[in-house]
Order: structure tokens, then sequence, then C-alpha cells
């Protein structure tokens, strides 16, 4: 029986998708659960399984085209698979067919011809090879195409291939002139859900928003003492590294309590404070930039922020981030510092307020107790909605961050 395989509803709101990888061709044997094909999405990559065991009879979307949820996007016949499988009596063996005649070759000189030598004998219809040609042909890794004949009757002699071999090489081709066109290879590929949904949410950031960014410095000269105390006990306790991202999660959520209009978002002309902390934590993934939500945040402990954000960033290098991993936030916190940016002006993620841009840390001259040391130091820049948070309250809620991660036991006393 055949079975249509048809884009299953991957979320809310989601009416469109891109066919990605299929995992099999047509023809191919499949078992029950085997995953056939990769359906992405503008948020998350879904797998189609096999919903029974059988053949791929037929593929209707092939990759990289769009299909809308319930679309066939192939065939499946139930049974097949197995049926190939069965056993069956065994068919009584053929006989051998003859073996055909071994080509005869017109030998200019008195070499034994070699059966790895026959081999290489062209096939009826063909230039002749004398056996001291075919050798060095082998020796030198032509064919018989490549040399002119001149034996008799159109054979290819020694001769033949020594005279090709040592024929000059063309000349290299000529400089282009000026001005002349050039050849620009170009690579056009359809752009993916997830990145035409990048492209939109951050045009409508720009459009409905009025961003604006103000920047401060972190010395990080106490987090990364406090780190290397305690990495060693922290990591067998806990079986994961302490890195500086909890640091901040913690320190934008006391923040978030001082300021809380930066916690907030317009909606339509109301405004609405969240009193919960939903971080949303940018990470690289398969697809590109991905932003799932740490839920309740402020409930978590160091070792649970680091343990969700390795997470994330696990599953979003294979595109297994789910859909609702990736829905809400109230604030979003973006680590450009890990590829080496030192400064930086991050767009919202609609409906959100504000964002926290992290960049690389590096050891710069500052003035500390009128004296010129040298600091690990951190650029940190906050981009803002500014109809609703003014600059003063930008500013403060920056400055707060800034205080927290310089001495991190005020966020252990809330102080």
């Amino acid at each position: 029986m055949a079975i249509e395989l048809k884009v299953p509803p991957v979320g809310e709101s989601i009416t469109e998708v891109q066919i990605g990888d299929w995992l099999k061709s047509e023809g191919d044997s499949v078992q029950r659960d085997e995953i056939l094909v990769k359906i992405e999405t503008d948020k998350v990559t879904v797998d189609l399984p096999a919903p029974s065991s059988g053949v791929l009879t037929s593929i209707k979307i092939k990759k990289g085209q769009n299909a809308m949820v319930g679309d066939v996007i192939g065939t499946l016949e139930e049974g097949a698979a197995a049926a190939k499988t069965e056993p069956s009596a065994k068919p009584e063996p053929a006989a051998p067919a003859p073996k055909p005649a071994e080509p005869v070759s017109i030998a200019d000189d008195a070499e034994p011809v070699s059966r790895e030598l026959r081999d290489t004998l062209p096939p009826q219809g063909f230039a002749r090879v004398m056996p001291s040609a075919r050798r060095a042909l082998k020796e030198r890794g032509l064919s018989a195409g490549d040399v002119e004949a001149t034996g008799p009757g159109g054979r290819v002699l020694k001769e033949d291939v020594m005279r090709a071999t040592s024929k000059p090489k063309a000349a290299e081709p000529a400089a282009r002139p000026a001005g002349a066109e050039l050849d620009h290879p170009e690579e056009i590929v359809a752009m993916s859900p997830f990145r035409r949904r990048i492209a939109e949410r951050l045009v409508e950031s720009q459009q409905t928003a009025a961003i604006l960014t103000t920047f401060n410095e972190v010395d990080m000269s106490n987090v990364m003492a406090l780190r290397k105390q305690h990495q060693e006990a922290f990591q067998a306790k806990y079986g994961i590294k302490l890195g500086f991202m909890s640091f901040f999660v913690k320190a934008v959520i006391d923040a978030l309590k001082v300021v809380p209009a930066v916690n907030g978002e317009i909606r339509g002309t109301d405004i609405v404070y969240k009193n919960y902390y939903d971080i949303g934590v940018a990470v690289g993934g398969g697809k590109g930039l991905a932003v799932p939500v740490i839920r309740a945040a402020d409930r978590l402990s160091f070792a649970e922020v680091e343990k969700t954000i390795s997470d994330f960033g696990v599953r979003a290098k294979d595109n297994k981030l789910e859909l609702k991993e990736l829905q809400g936030g109230t604030f979003t916190i973006s680590n450009g510092g890990i590829y080496g940016s030192l400064l930086s002006t991050p767009i919202i993620n609609p409906p959100q307020s504000g964002i926290l841009g992290l960049h690389a840390i590096n050891d710069r001259p500052v003035a500390l107790n009128g004296q010129v040391v040298i600091r690990p130091m951190m650029y940190i820049a906050l981009s803002y909605d500014h109809r609703l948070i003014d600059g003063r309250e930008a500013v403060t809620f920056l400055k707060r961050v800034k205080t927290c991660v310089e001495e991190p036991t005020r966020i252990l006393l809330e102080v």
C-alpha cells in the first residue's frame, strides 16, 4: 500500500517550510521510524520519520524547494522492503556466459603481451595499440586518444607516444588586457526559512523601535580570579566549567530588578512590565544565530545556568533546538566576544526592549588609584528601545551590570 509523506504541523503560525536533506533516495528500503528527510522552518529543523517499513518510491519535492504544511512531498510503498528480504527458493545457478575471445594484436615488435596489457586494449573500432606503445602509454598515464597514430592501418606506435610526450607545453595564456571583462563565478542558493526569518525580524526591529545604544567597560579581574580559584571544585561537583555567561546572566537579572523598564515591552499603546526573567542567550548554530531562552533564570544556580547554556550550544550546532525553546524571552544577551568582536551595536529582538552585547576581553592600560595598570577589560553595549527606556535608565542599567560583574559578591548579597 502506498503511503503519502506529508509535511507535518511544525509549530503555531508556521505554514510554509523548506525541504532540507533527503537522507534516503528513491528506491531505498527504509525501516519504520527511520529519518527520511529534514524539514526546515524559520526557527528549527524537524525530522520526518518513516511511518512504516517499506521502500521510498518517489520524492515529489526536492531539497531547497518550499512546501506548505500538509503538502505531499513523497510516497512510501509499505511492506515492500520486507518483501524483498523474504526467503525464497534458491534459483538454479545460471550457466556461465562464454568468455569473449581475446582481441588479437598485430605487433610490430617481438615483445610478448601480458594479461595486464591485454586488458588495456581498446574496443573494436578504435585505433590498435602496439604492445610497446601500450606500455609507454601506461607509464606516462596517457590513453591512445592522447596521441596521433602514424602506424599502418592507424596503429599507435611507441614512437607516437614518445613524440607526444616530448612536445613542448603550450604557452601560458597572455595576460588579460586592461579593461577586459573578468569572469566572476557566482553561486545562487535559496535563502533558508531560518535565514529569511532572521532577516525579517532584524528589519522589523529597525523599523518599529527607536533603537539607541549606550556603552561601558568592565574590569574582568575579579571574575577571572574567582573562576580560577574555584574552577576545579566547580567542575568536579557539577561536571561543567564555570564560564563568564552565568555571571552576566545573574548581573543582568539584578540590573533588570533595579530598572524594570528594560525588562518591559510596548504592546500597542500599553507598557507591559514583566516581573519574571526569561533570558535569551544568542548561540551560533548550524543554520545561523539562534536565541534559546533560559526560563526563570532568576531561580537557577550558576551551575544550572552554565549547564543550560552549554546544552543550548550543543543542540544548536546539530539544529536540534525545540521550537518552544526559541519563543518568548524578556531580555537577550549576545556574546560576540567569543568570535573576537571588540565592539558592536546589537539589534533588539522584538518585542523585547533591550539587548546586552558582550565583547572580547583584552588587556588594556587603565587608570586605577592614580596609577596606570594593565587590566583584562571588556566593552559592553546596551541597545534599547528609546520609546520605553530613557537614557538615564539605560545608563543606570549598564552601570549596575558593570558593578555586579566587577564585584561578584554583590550578586550573592543582592546589594
